[in-house]
């Protein structure tokens, strides 16, 4: 437990000025137990942009990491910077939250959780998009037994790529990028929620072009270079015995998949995009074969990105354990890892690693509030 009292809130600096901080920042305004007190980025220009617009002193990394004031490190940077700046962060002595994915290197993930239990500090990451009104009722449903027993699901995310909307589509297509790695984390984090962690995986990957045409502005027609597979499709048998078929893809125009559907021996479970905070949740009941849509018994339906951190920042004060742990990010990236790997050895893998199911929100919660 923290020595500090449980209503000082908890200073935070930012690195990562880019495209998803104002969410982060926004979001972070509805809860009483943030402080952001610092930012930074490679970029100067960035970090001063982002300070001015939200009122928060900009400056060096090095200089945000050596502020002793700072207890977390928001970490905003490209996938290919997680690990490394979460372990300058905890090497610094703070506390470290950072967007998905954990990392793009299973080795380098689990050396940042060995380097947290060294120096009795806490690593969390997004997504926390489970925690929103939507997730956390299909959770609540699950755990009441709606649908008997789980014993299949499926998870779609398929479209054609970020390069006809993104100012910078490029690191979709680097290492760390990709559907697999930039849509799994939401698909991921949202079925071990439901179900608990993944036991082994069998997939197929690849890649339908080996360039990608840029429509959106400002780079408008430059091409650029595919460095990892575009459409990866697999089966995951879960510890509880569920077996989920998941399909991830940048390779397809149109499609009428559902993102998630969970069946179970009593009913089938229809789960909102995970890529969001809210609704609709339907259930279908045994024989019934009719959709019926069901109340949101949880807060959080608005895009609250941050609330994973604030979770973090409440679990600091009290002791208390924290939904958005390093120990589920890195089973996520590891179950991930092991697509390419069970494509390219033709073979099952088995996953090393296993997570604790995250504990509920109590029912009722409104916006700012956590337990």
């Amino acid at each position: 437990m923290s020595e500090k009292p449980m209503t000082e809130p908890v200073k935070i600096g930012l690195i990562g000025c880019g495209t998803i901080s104002p969410a982060y920042l926004k979001a972070a305004q509805i809860f009483q137990n943030m402080d952001f007190v610092a930012c930074a980025d490679i970029d100067d220009e960035a970090a001063t942009r982002r300070g001015q617009e939200f009122d928060i002193p900009s400056m060096p990394v090095e200089a945000l990491l050596a502020r002793d004031e700072i207890e977390v490190v928001l970490n905003l940077t490209g996938p290919k910077a997680h690990t490394d700046v979460n372990a300058q962060a905890l090497k610094a002595g703070k506390h470290s939250y950072c967007e998905k994915p954990f990392g793009i290197d299973v080795a380098e993930g689990r050396a940042v959780l060995e380097l947290a239990r060294e120096r009795d500090l806490r690593v969390g990451c997004a997504p926390d998009t489970f925690l929103g009104g939507g997730h956390q009722t299909c959770r609540q449903l699950v755990d009441a037994g709606a649908i008997g027993r789980p014993i299949a699901a499926t998870a779609f995310m398929m479209g054609h790529g970020h390069e006809s909307w993104h100012p910078k589509p490029g690191f979709y297509y680097e290492p760390g990028g990709g559907p697999l790695f930039d849509m799994g984390p939401y698909y991921l984090t949202a079925l071990v929620n439901l179900l608990g962690p993944v036991r082994r995986v069998c997939a197929s990957t690849g890649r339908a072009f080996e360039e990608r045409t840029i429509t959106s502005k400002p780079r408008g027609g430059e091409r650029i270079p595919v460095e990892v597979d575009t459409h990866v499709a697999g089966t995951l048998d879960f510890h509880d015995g569920t077996i989920v078929t998941m399909v991830m893809s940048f390779d397809v125009w149109f499609h009428t998949n559902r993102n998630i559907e969970v069946h179970g021996t009593d009913g089938t479970l229809l789960i909102p995009d995970p890529n969001g905070f809210g609704g609709p949740v339907k259930l279908c009941e045994g024989a019934s074969r009719k959709w019926i849509e069901q109340p949101l018994t949880h807060g959080y339906v608005d895009n609250m990105r941050s609330v994973g951190l604030a979770d973090l920042c409440a679990a600091l004060r009290s002791g208390r354990d924290f939904r958005c742990s390093g120990e589920r990010a890195f089973h996520v990236l590891e179950v991930m890892d092991a697509f390419g790997r069970s494509s390219s050895e033709g073979r099952h893998i088995e996953i090393e690693s296993t997570c604790d199911r995250p504990a509920m929100l109590p029912v009722g919660l409104k916006d700012g509030e956590l337990d």
